[in-house]
């Protein structure tokens, strides 16, 4: 996991390098400075000489300037070392993520990943500044601290040898009962993410069904979890604090105890009042890195948890990549689907399509109808390898889809699915997610073929109108036809309208199909429909039930050989009368 996590260091190892580099020196000045006061105290003030105040005090004040300068050289070091790891680490997150296909991503939630870019990563970041910083300092501290110590006064020194396992053994015991608390706060953490991310995207439904009530009692449940989880490792955390406070007075207390007694018994020839104080100031610095200690602990236990969630997202592989040498050009729209089954969970008890045996030619104009769940979204999205096939072959210009560069695939496949959206910018800025450099004119032209243009030169802005995020200022209609503008503009060999034509008016809908048939017939058009008038006019419609493919042939043949489409064009015609 560690090394996994260190790779995202980078272009900031020399920072990392300096930061414990400098946090060493300061130390050493540290603790330098009690020795050179011990025999300020002796040699000047006991022995009532003022020079050697004089030159011991010149010592000091350099001792703690240069202290002071490597402190701030390492607290800055240590700033650009881990803000830069935590830039990194985001960004190959966020690339990973880039990476998935969409069955790595049903595995993890949006508000899971979300948590894991932001806080989670937080946590990270504020652990590897610890540990370059204060983990390097308070073992330092501890170490040089005792030694010198010991040099002055090994009899009190056994002190220290005495209260640090016991301080060792109550750490251990807050750790291991905090860390599997934190592990169960972040998965909290994600359901309360994603209650309000579907708070906030369904906001008019919640609005129109006046339910902000029940909404609140849901958000407030998950939140008093996150906070009665948080509440019980801090209470446990708590217990840190005492126990180190505790210590540092037992110790000064037993070293002023055993030390007067040795200065009275000796007449300071064994133990000097200089290396009392400086006993003193040791026993501090030596408890307050084990209290600094004790929170770097704290913390990485509390970012371990993170770093585990992280991990995951940076080891997950992503289940569709390019061969060693894919095919980069596609030849043609045709499409053959040739004994294909299909499940989500790779599970031949659980598969959403069957045995489908398909063959589509290039420039064919295909229908698919069918119930909710028969399978239709799951058929069209193994075109473009949104998924891979469970068993059989798909084919795409003669070739199996798992032989294309992944990109040049898609960019021969334009979708607009169920769920597509638009993003916040211009409305020029959505069409040219199909094409980056597209011009005005082409701009123009698809959204015209698209039967958006009529709306959008209505608009004060026209073209450069501004879309909220989401497309939540223009109606469900508008923002289909946006949709479709962005396909057309890729300029495909295959289209696939996955019901985006539902919000529109049957006559706009005949608009947008007859600029089909008109501008683009070469193009392979997949059209997913519940209006039976949507594909009527198709070269061949199929006909979708329990993932299988029920029936194929024109609507007249249809009509008469296929009971499933007869019963819904009856229904629809009825409806319509």
């Amino acid at each position: 996991m560690i090394k996994k996590l260190m790779k995202s260091i980078r272009e900031y190892k020399t920072a990392t390098i300096l930061t414990p580099v400098f946090v060493a020196l300061e130390v050493v000045l540290e603790v330098a400075i009690p020795l050179i006061m011990a025999n300020l105290i002796d040699d000047g003030i006991y022995g009532g000489d003022m020079n050697v105040v004089y030159k011991i005090g010149l010592e000091l004040i350099l001792c703690a300037v240069l202290s002071l300068i490597f402190g701030a050289l390492s607290g800055r070091y240590a700033a650009k070392a881990s803000s830069g790891f935590a830039r990194n680490l985001r960004k190959d997150l966020y690339y990973k993520v880039q990476d998935y296909s969409f069955s790595n991503i049903d595995k993890f939630s949006t508000s899971s990943l979300v948590t894991r870019l932001t806080t989670d990563v937080t946590n990270v970041q504020m652990a590897f500044q610890m540990i370059i910083r204060v983990a390097v300092r308070a073992p330092l501290m501890i170490a040089i601290s005792l030694f010198f110590s010991i040099s002055i006064s090994a009899k009190l020194s056994l002190i220290f040898l005495v209260l640090i396992p016991i301080l060792g053994i109550g750490l251990y015991l807050i750790i291991r009962n905090v860390h599997p608390i934190m592990k169960r706060v972040f998965r909290t953490y994600d359901n309360l993410n994603n209650v309000v991310e579907e708070n906030v995207a369904g906001i008019r439904v919640v609005k129109s069904f006046v339910i902000e009530e029940k909404e609140k009692k849901k958000f407030e449940k998950v939140s008093n979890s996150v906070y009665q989880d948080f509440s019980k490792a801090e209470k446990i955390l708590a217990l840190n604090n005492p126990l180190m406070q505790f210590s540092i007075y037992v110790c000064i207390l037993a070293i002023s105890w055993f030390g007067a007694q040795i200065i009275v018994n000796t007449g300071m020839t064994e133990f000097t009042t200089g290396e009392l104080m400086t006993m003193f100031t040791y026993t501090i610095q030596i408890l307050s890195s084990l209290m600094m200690l004790s929170m770097i602990l704290v913390m990485i236990t509390i970012s371990k948890s993170s770093a585990e969630r992280i991990v995951e997202v940076l080891e997950e592989t992503p289940d569709i990549q390019n061969k060693k040498e894919p095919i980069t050009e596609v030849k043609d729209g045709s499409v053959e689907f040739k004994d294909v089954s299909f499940s989500y969970v790779n599970d031949k008890d659980k598969e959403c399509l069957k045995d489908i045996n398909l063959k589509i030619n290039s420039g064919e104009t295909i229908g698919i109808i069918g119930s909710t769940g028969s399978g239709k979204s799951s058929l069209v999205n193994l075109i473009p390898r949104l998924y891979d096939v469970t068993e059989g072959e798909l084919l795409v210009g003669g070739k199996n889809v798992k032989e294309y560069d992944i990109e040049s695939l898609r960019n021969e496949v334009a979708c607009v699915l169920q769920k597509n959206v638009l993003f916040s910018g211009t409305i020029k800025d959505n069409i040219r997610w199909g094409k980056e450099n597209a011009t005005d004119e082409e701009i123009e032209r698809v959204c015209k073929l698209a039967q958006a243009d009529e709306f959008i030169t209505g608009f004060p802005d026209g073209y450069d109108t501004h879309i909220e995020e989401g497309g939540t200022n223009v109606s469900g209609g508008q923002k289909q036809r946006l949709c479709i503008a962005r396909a057309l503009i890729k300029h495909p060999k295959i289209l696939i309208l996955d019901d985006s034509t539902s919000a529109v008016d049957t006559k706009t809908d005949s608009l947008i199909r007859k600029a089909f048939r008109e501008e683009i017939p070469d193009v392979t058009k997949i059209i997913i429909a519940q209006r039976i008038s949507s594909v009527e006019d198709c070269d061949k419609i199929i006909v979708m039930e329990e993932g299988k493919i029920n029936g194929v042939g024109t609507h007249e043949e249809l009509l008469k050989s296929n009971s499933i489409y007869r019963e819904v064009y009856e229904s629809q015609v009825k409806g319509s009368e």
